[in-house]
């Protein structure tokens, strides 16, 4: 996924979330609390994703990140 789709998917999903939280100001109803409940997790895992997604963009794949650290780490060592 690129940083737009996940933008979009997050725009998505909030106004789904804001359509539910009007719903359940009107009274309690528990399918719409468990949709709720489930769009959250959603949306905590799309923020997830954009930011592990903007990490990799600015600083690079984080296995050639740990590899070249651990080279380094043994360079120090053998040092």
């Amino acid at each position: 996924m690129t940083l737009e789709q996940i933008h979009q998917e997050i725009d998505r999903a909030s106004e789904r979330r804001t359509e539910l939280y009007v719903q359940l100001s009107h009274g309690h109803d528990p399918a719409t609390a468990a949709e709720l409940k489930a769009l959250d997790a959603q949306l905590e895992e799309l923020w997830g994703q954009h930011r592990a997604l903007r990490a990799k963009l600015r600083f690079g794949d984080p296995e050639q990140i740990v590899k070249r650290a651990r080279l380094e780490e043994r360079l120090d060592r053998a040092a």
